[in-house]
């Protein structure tokens, strides 16, 4: 039985799609989407998403071709219709963002960063066929999601309060599995609070444990950070990336760089990754997760990154942490329990009225919610939810994280 809470449908007339829909029914769905979206992105605060990129350069290219990357994106392959020029040149400035090894790497343009922590963790099995895969208790769901469709045994370590692993913990659990080598997870921007889960203290760990670099594999899952924190580093950056102690990196390209469509990017350390059995009709290797690659979301990437520059990334990053920065202050002077990491555009602030949070559109996990100042949220917006706030009946009274 189809159900989807409070989900409405289209009118009983626009429903079917059998037949032909009349142009005026179609029009008439569009624009009511269109209106939709437009008054819901005024308070679009509560997810890491950003659309302040212009891509219209690229309206023919995304409505007019068919674009297709299928295959291993450094082969030229079988199908002409395909734009891997760009993917390369998208995974080379990426390489170069999170320190891959001048010796060689390998990765590809994903569907988004739930496919890059898919595609580590299968590399990863394929290294230590019997491994325990070791996550904290703020990873994101896909980790879990990834080892059961991989037949991966899974072990939780817990989280401090401000949702980055415990490492004391960290070093119980791999003690605990010792009969299995791990596979570690490391979460770069939690979801709820945007905590890094630092690779540094992470291999410090294991090599106590003599675990070492051949014994072990950290995938590093940096869906929301790992681009802030390659392009604008803060002093006393958490270790993240490839020369920090992980074998792969994920990262997705619709949060902070305005893809418009999920998206993500792939990388690791191990060449060989992009070793894969030659399928003759593609005259190509089969590397990838899925067959089929849309063409368009390495162009997409491509624009965002050619737009922009590293020191427009660098300045994106900038400005969104200090919008971030003043959110929190204007909670403060109302009285509302906050908080944040400094490196991060995300706010943790203390659950607010469910009508005013499910307006906004603001996630919550306990007695917590946060907003997120991505690139394109503006001072107005932030102003018009603390307002709003401000005028709400229940206003907390206890004390927050810090």
């Amino acid at each position: 039985m189809y159900m989807m809470g409070d989900f409405h449908r289209a009118d009983e007339s626009d429903r079917s799609l059998i037949m032909p829909v009349r142009q005026g029914v179609i029009d008439r769905q569009i624009s009511g989407l269109r209106s939709r979206l437009d008054d819901a992105w005024q308070r679009h605060i509560g997810f890491p998403g950003t659309a302040d990129v212009d891509h219209t350069a690229l309206a023919d290219l995304l409505t007019r071709y068919a674009l297709n990357n299928i295959g291993d994106p450094f082969s030229p392959g079988a199908v002409p219709n395909h734009t891997r020029a760009f993917e390369v040149q998208v995974l080379d400035l990426a390489a170069e963002l999170f320190r891959a090894p001048d010796g060689g790497w390998w990765g590809c343009v994903t569907s988004g960063s739930s496919e890059g922590t898919l595609l580590g963790l299968r590399n990863a099995r394929r290294i230590f066929p019997e491994a325990v895969v070791v996550h904290s208790a703020c990873a994101h769901y896909s980790v879990t999601k990834a080892a059961d469709l991989l037949a991966m045994p899974t072990a939780k370590v817990p989280a401090t309060r401000r949702g980055e692993m415990d490492y004391h913990a960290l070093s119980g659990v791999l003690s605990q599995h010792r009969h299995r080598r791990p596979v570690i997870v490391a979460t770069i921007g939690t979801t709820m609070t945007e905590a890094i889960d630092d690779l540094r203290r992470i291999t410090a760990v294991c090599d106590r444990l003599g675990i070492g670099a051949s014994d072990r594999y950290i995938h590093a899952d940096a869906a929301l950070s790992g681009i802030p924190l390659a392009v604008a580093p803060l002093p006393g950056n958490p270790g993240f990336d490839l020369a920090d102690g992980a074998d792969s990196i994920t990262t997705s390209g619709h949060k902070f760089l305005s893809t418009l469509m999920p998206s993500g990017i792939y990388l690791s350390r191990n060449p060989h990754d992009g070793h894969g059995p030659h399928v003759d009709y593609l005259a190509s290797h089969d590397t990838t997760i899925s067959g089929s690659r849309s063409g368009h979301l390495p162009l997409l990437l491509w624009h965002a990154l050619a737009r922009h520059g590293v020191d427009g990334l660098r300045r994106r990053a900038e400005s969104a942490r200090a919008r971030a920065a003043y959110a929190h202050s204007r909670l403060l002077e109302i009285g509302w329990p906050s908080w944040r990491h400094e490196h991060a555009f995300t706010v943790v602030l203390r659950r607010p009225p469910h009508e005013l949070a499910e307006r906004w559109a603001l996630p919550s996990s306990d007695d917590w919610s946060h907003l997120i100042c991505m690139p394109g949220v503006s001072t107005s917006q932030v102003d018009a939810f603390i307002e709003s706030l401000r005028l709400s009946r229940a206003m907390p009274a206890t004390a927050g994280v810090q």
